[in-house]
């Protein structure tokens, strides 16, 4: 399934212990070795010719050295988000969640690609539609769904909310478009001032690609030299609005300008996965040399309606969303894995039907959480970091000043 396809398709140019990292792919982003040498063995997998555009740049490799075992956790982990977001848009229309909502059904390439090829050191920060990122970087799925239903339990207490999860490495779920472009930049800084080989991976929106605060953060990385990834995920819709109704020009891989881009075909992990990869060797040095920022487009679209308000069919035709749903990254992969012979369908649905029923489980878990306390103290809790409270609070009159326990 080419990025061209993708393009052409929708016809447009284009720590509590909540947050323990989920064991099923701990050993995977830890650099362990698994337990099963045949099905850990290296195999070489083929990448297609029109899966990358590139600019002042060579393009990643089109051979990707994985493992049986490392394409069904690939698989296991899209279709974990999927079920993750299928399930989190039922429990919005039972009322159960309120607020904000936003799922990512049909990007999970982009979240699953990424982490299988950083390490867990590296840090990343991205937007508000984050629920795949922060179970990739380690966060529980009954922390994730406690968080959706704001329970005390929850990633981030109950507090947060859909838009605002963290975990180790995780810097969020941030709610203002494009805003933490620039915390993503200073993360990198740190990480080039504390002289670690970390490469930062800081996601973003098309929608957010046209935000001053974006092309600032581009200057001081490359002036810098930082070791960050830019990634533009490029859903194709900004809200309601398409790129090309919002963007002069859509080549957002290009414009880094004074650094180099790769545009990726989002909709197929393993390529994801190869680019992404083959950034880490050249921001880190481990090719030989520090290359500085990239800048990375993936391609992807989005299923669902920008919020749990919006259908999602009144910009778009639903002969635009049959199409895309064609090349739907979950079924690109189970069709990459059938023909090589990793699973056959009957056992991949197997795994399917035991993915399900292990995130119905753990919202049961969720749904029993507490909720948190109406208390003042909780009103006040986690505004900063605990233990680094000031003596107290002031309110909006004297009278309501809140004094911190110490």
């Amino acid at each position: 399934m080419s990025i061209c396809t993708i393009r052409s398709t929708a016809g447009r140019f284009p720590a509590r212990s909540l947050w323990t990292l989920p064991s099923q792919h701990r050993s995977l982003m830890a650099g362990e070795s698994a337990q099963s040498s045949g099905d850990d063995r290296i195999i070489n997998v083929s990448i297609p010719k029109d899966s990358f555009d590139t600019y002042n740049i060579d393009p990643p490799p089109y051979s990707l050295e994985t493992s049986k075992s490392e394409l069904r956790q690939l698989y296991k982990d899209m279709t974990t988000i999927r079920r993750l977001e299928l399930l989190s848009d039922q429990l919005y229309k039972e009322r159960k969640i309120r607020g904000f909502c936003h799922l990512s059904t049909g990007q999970e390439a982009v979240a699953v690609g990424i982490e299988h090829a950083i390490i867990k050191s590296d840090p990343l920060i991205t937007a508000y539609r984050s629920h795949g990122f922060t179970y990739m970087r380690g966060g529980r799925l009954r922390s994730i769904i406690g968080e959706l239903l704001g329970k005390q339990d929850g990633i981030s207490y109950g507090k947060g909310g859909s838009m605002h999860m963290f975990a180790k490495g995780f810097y969020g779920g941030n709610g203002i478009v494009g805003a933490h472009v620039p915390v993503g930049t200073g993360i990198s800084l740190a990480q080039q001032y504390s002289e670690k080989m970390n490469m930062t991976v800081d996601m973003y929106g098309d929608g957010a690609a046209n935000q001053g605060q974006v092309h600032e953060s581009f200057n001081m990385a490359k002036l810098w030299n930082l070791p960050v990834l830019y990634g533009c995920e490029n859903n194709q819709y900004g809200m309601g609005t398409s790129a090309e109704r919002s963007s002069a020009m859509t080549d957002y891989y290009k414009r880094g300008h004074y650094f180099p881009g790769i545009r990726i075909n989002g909709m197929d992990v393993l390529a994801v996965l190869s680019a992404v990869k083959y950034a880490r060797r050249l921001i880190t040095g481990e090719e030989g040399s520090h290359e500085g920022p990239l800048l990375y487009e993936f391609v992807t679209y989005r299923f669902a309606g920008h919020s749990m308000s919006d259908p999602g069919i009144a910009y778009r035709s639903r002969e635009e969303l049959k199409d895309a749903r064609k090349q739907d990254p979950l079924i690109v992969l189970k069709d990459r894995m059938i023909e090589l012979k990793i699973n056959t369908e009957d056992e991949l649905k197997t795994m399917e039907k035991e993915i399900r029923a292990h995130v119905n489980a753990e919202a049961e878990v969720a749904l029993k959480m507490d909720d948190p306390p109406p208390t003042q103290n909780t009103l006040f809790q986690d505004i900063y970091v605990r233990g680094a409270e000031p003596p107290y609070m002031r309110g909006t009159t004297a009278d309501k000043t809140y004094y911190y326990a110490h």
